[in-house]
């Protein structure tokens, strides 16, 4: 496929072709997702239980709504059931391994041969065909390749995000020493894993172009295994809403002011500390400005449990009480109302492979300043879909949150622009449909060049 003349043109993507209707069983598709909560109604901001799990379930919907069966397999623990569904083709699988408590995902993998065993037997017992599999995070790809071999059918792995990209940040930014670090993260036999799967699967999901830049140039990738896909969300529950709606929604989350706010799991790489740092910057200059955090109270990240201190910390010292509010993680019926609620929205991550939240506030009309230590950045013009900036510099940072709180037709073009930006690019159907039409042409070289890699989902 060439690339287009026009750098902003999107390529239009094939929907696979209408299967005839027939009595014969629908085509199965097997996801496999192993660590954190996996559940049809997921308890965001759990342990190792966020965007990922929602970018499993979303996209395991839409496949169904295009004609599939899928089974999304994960683990067994805290007496959790064993089958669990989540509409008429969709379907939790939960297999045991090593016991009936939570496992961080550092070293999930040691108890994968035990789970593998387990999903097999389940598998023959009750007769399942898979036309392929898809797995997700490393860990899941272990699992989901052992399983291909011996069922022989395809293997499609989506990294989500990469060890060495997460080693390199945190060496840079953490200021830990790299023992401490290897001793949490475990990034020697995570890389070491990543480098055989990536090697041996039948195709590697990018989610955005740096991360496809970093597995050829970290893991030596050849391209034509490689493709782009980025994650989607749900256009059926993040749209704008007019202003009066908004004002509502402004007293029920008790809202004054002019608000920031910012959403995700308590973990390092999230960036709430900088967002804290940053918002020091424009509340010297904006004595309205006030910044509301909705994440959980206990870190997801292994060895990450002082973080809520430390913020609450940063907050006490840049005397920001009442200015800083912190809350716990939000319900899935509650999150698109608090993006419409905000008069921005920030992603403060360290590193990033994608950003799924400034994706749903943008497409709930919120403007929205991002991270440029991610994916994300590059699919939007700076100004009209919204701002970017480098997190870890706070004066930046706080320059940038400060400009889209203060012009008030910077702000009416980002709610605009922003929101048909996103639903042009990153529909749940969209995405589906992308991965059916990857997995068609797997046996055909998908990209010729890292130009035409770089050119089919994020023009720059």
């Amino acid at each position: 496929m060439p690339m287009s003349a026009n750098p902003e043109e999107i390529p239009a993507v094939n929907p696979p072709q209408k299967r005839p209707r027939s009595s014969r069983p629908k085509e199965r598709i097997a996801m496999i997702s192993t660590h954190g909560y996996v559940a049809a109604q997921p308890p965001l901001g759990a342990p190792d239980t966020g965007g990922q799990v929602v970018f499993v379930i979303e996209l395991s919907k839409k496949l169904a709504q295009l004609g599939y069966k899928v089974d999304i397999w994960t683990r067994r623990f805290e007496g959790q059931a064993e089958i669990e569904p989540v509409n008429e083709s969709v379907r939790i699988l939960r297999m045991p391994c090593g016991g009936p408590d939570f496992i961080p995902k550092e070293i999930l993998y040691k108890k994968l041969p035990e789970w593998g065993e387990h999903a097999l037997r389940f598998i023959r017992r009750n007769k399942l065909n898979y036309q392929f599999i898809n797995s997700h995070y490393w860990d899941a790809g272990l699992a989901g390749q052992y399983l291909a071999g011996v069922l022989e059918v395809p293997h499609i792995h989506t990294p989500h995000s990469l060890g060495s990209w997460k080693k390199r940040q945190m060496l840079e930014d953490s200021g830990e020493a790299p023992e401490e670090l290897e001793r949490r993260f475990n990034f020697e036999r995570r890389i070491h894993h990543e480098t055989l799967l990536f090697s041996d699967c039948d195709m590697v999901i990018a989610t955005s172009p740096p991360q496809a830049d970093l597995l050829m140039s970290d893991y030596e990738m050849d391209a034509p295994r490689l493709r782009m896909i980025p994650p989607g969300y749900d256009d059926n529950r993040f749209f704008p809403m007019s202003e009066p709606t908004r004002r509502l929604l402004r007293e029920q989350f008790g809202f004054s002011g002019k608000v920031i706010a910012s959403v995700g799991r308590l973990a390092r790489n999230k960036g709430f500390d900088l967002l804290v740092d940053a918002f020091s910057i424009v509340a010297e200059r904006d004595p309205e400005a006030h910044l509301r955090l909705a994440v959980g109270s206990v870190s997801s990240d292994h060895g990450d449990e002082s973080m809520m201190s430390e913020i609450r910390a940063l907050v006490e010292s840049n005397r920001l009480q009442d200015r800083v509010t912190i809350t716990g993680s939000l319900s899935d019926e509650e999150l698109p109302d608090f993006y419409r609620a905000a008069d921005v929205f920030a992603l403060s991550s360290r590193y990033e492979p994608f950003g799924m939240t400034a994706v749903e506030a943008m497409a709930c009309g919120t403007p929205t300043v991002m991270t440029t230590h991610g994916g994300l950045y590059r699919a939007i013009r700076f100004g009209e879909h919204a701002l970017f900036a480098d997190t870890m510099d706070k004066y930046e940072f706080g320059i940038t949150l400060l400009q889209a709180l203060k012009y008030k037709g910077l702000r009416a073009r980002l709610h605009r622009d922003g929101a048909l930006r996103v639903r042009s690019l990153f529909t749940w159907t969209g995405i589906a449909q992308q991965l059916l039409s990857a997995v068609e042409s797997r046996s055909t070289s998908i990209f010729d060049s890292v130009q035409r890699l770089h050119g089919v989902d994020f023009p720059n």
